[in-house]
């Protein structure tokens, strides 16, 4: 991939983790009104509803700027050749010859009546699903919500542990950037006195599902149209996390609407755009990088405090801040092979 188109996916894969970065705090005084399985099903709920509005006005743009020039092409002939193509309209297809369904551009067909791109949504949301219920509850039993940042951010060091299973090896600067993002993370996150609570185990499961959602969106966000793919992702979580809702809680009108705003921006900013993001920069990044790029969100938390807030900035913090900058431009001036 250019340099430039690179540098564009890192800044905004960092718009995402910014958005995230003040989603903890809203999380929190959202589950004082609400239920975790209750937050987390309406939360998702919403944010499906503005990526599917959001692929209606994308889709009619797409066609009217296309235009012809997407067209399927029958069979596996272009120009009166048969495949192997190697490139068509300036476009690579990494090899591959085009299959029946396929678009001059290379892509697989990603209608809402692709059967492939309804498993991969699904397969994405039940992950995301898993990991957000976890991550609800780690909060809602651990005090300090900086901690719990810290160790669901311990995806950094998982994703590429667990992508060695999968064949997609992390080079020695990857490597580097992770261990340099762990020590900004937990003096970002992390006091002094740090102790075992109550919630710290639902938060270690978060961070293990995390990866490989992660994972899970590496593997499709190349070859599925991203917006939609969100879409039925969030739409899983919604529909899986109000089974336990209905069955475990008692979910009300009046507790929805007193959690109004920390719902609308954990579902429509968090949920709808940030997780949105992701899947469109993975598409373009190394899941490692797209990994770390993601954890600054305790970084523009704390950052957040500073320029909003006021909060000065402790000794431990700004260690934190110089550590996960360092971090970010390791991974972006030592780049892995990228993606096309």
């Amino acid at each position: 991939m250019k340099s430039n188109k690179r540098t564009f996916y890192v800044l905004l894969q960092l718009i995402g983790a910014l958005i995230w970065g003040l989603a903890f705090a809203f999380q929190s005084i959202g589950m004082e009104e609400t239920g975790p399985f209750t937050f987390t099903a309406v939360r998702f709920m919403l944010a499906a509803a503005v990526v599917f509005v959001f692929s209606l006005f994308y889709g009619r743009r797409k066609v009217k700027s296309e235009g012809n020039s997407d067209k399927r092409i029958p069979g596996n002939e272009i120009r009166g050749k048969e495949t192997p193509v190697k490139e068509v309209q300036g476009e690579k297809i990494r090899g591959k010859g085009i299959r029946d369904g396929q678009t001059q551009q290379g892509l697989k067909d990603t209608g809402w009546r692709s059967a492939h791109l309804w498993k991969a949504g699904i397969i994405c949301g039940v992950f995301l699903s898993l990991a957000s219920n976890l991550q609800q509850f780690g909060i809602l039993y651990t005090y300090s919500v900086g901690k719990a940042g810290f160790i669901t951010a311990m995806y950094i060091v998982l994703v590429p542990i667990f992508g060695l299973f999968l064949k997609k090896k992390a080079g020695l600067p990857a490597w580097i950037g992770v261990a340099i993002a762990v020590a900004g993370l937990y003096f970002l996150s992390v006091s002094e006195k740090m102790s075992f609570e109550k919630g710290d185990p639902f938060l270690l499961a978060c961070a293990v599902v995390f990866s490989l959602q992660i994972l899970a969106v590496d593997r499709y966000s190349g070859e599925l149209d991203g917006v939609k793919l969100a879409c039925i992702e969030f739409l899983t979580v919604s529909l899986t996390s109000a089974v336990p809702m209905l069955l475990l809680e008692a979910p009300s009108l009046r507790s929805i609407a007193a959690a109004a705003v920390p719902i609308l921006y954990a579902g429509a900013l968090s949920g709808g755009v940030a997780y949105t993001i992701q899947i469109i920069c993975q598409s373009r990044l190394e899941p490692y990088t797209a990994s770390i790029l993601m954890s600054c969100e305790a970084l523009f938390s704390v950052l957040g405090g500073f320029v909003i807030l006021h909060q000065m900035l402790t000794p431990r913090e700004i260690t934190g801040c110089i550590l996960m900058f360092t971090a970010i431009m390791t991974v972006q001036i030592f780049p892995g092979s990228g993606k096309d």
